[in-house]
């Protein structure tokens, strides 16, 4: 069950993050669920830095042999700064990598990952249960969205 809303964040960012983290959650309910989704995602990301890094080290070699100018220098020192925490950042990844293959090792008896399912209903239940929507209005003290389509106009006076 969720916390009252005082106890998080209100802000954009946090709420965008605390409806993907349930999302997420209802999505993949179990250990081997969420092991392929941070494998995956986890690979995407390596995919894209990579990718990313590449690049801007095929343009830093091809500027360094067309200008020579004081302010280009400058310019390069700040590209090349970037370059090294991108490399810095796939050296973290590659590490992550390796930490999470040993989890991946892990397997569970079907009587746990079923524990998962009825662990993951209880954190993030479906936001659009009837139930789940009183029970949000309770804790915040908004409206039902029915009560919000019904009672639209008269909030703005």
């Amino acid at each position: 069950m969720s916390a009252p809303s005082e106890g998080y964040c209100q802000c954009p960012d946090c709420k965008r993050f605390y409806r993907e983290h349930d999302r997420l959650i209802r999505e993949y309910p179990t250990l081997r669920h969420q092991q392929e989704l941070i494998w995956t995602s986890l690979q995407s990301f390596r995919t894209l830095a990579v990718r990313v890094l590449k690049e801007l080290q095929e343009e830093e070699a091809k500027a360094v042999g067309l200008e020579d100018s004081a302010s280009a220098n400058e310019g390069m020192g700040k590209k090349h700064a970037i370059i090294a925490e991108l490399e810095n950042i796939n050296a973290y990844l590659f590490s992550v990598e390796a930490l999470l293959e040993r989890i991946f090792t892990t397997r569970l008896p079907d009587s746990v990952e079923s524990k998962f399912r009825e662990v993951a209903g209880e954190l993030a239940p479906d936001p659009l249960n009837s139930d789940r929507l009183r029970l949000n209005r309770l804790l915040h003290k908004t409206l039902d969205l029915a009560e919000c389509d019904n009672n639209q106009d008269t909030s703005q006076t």
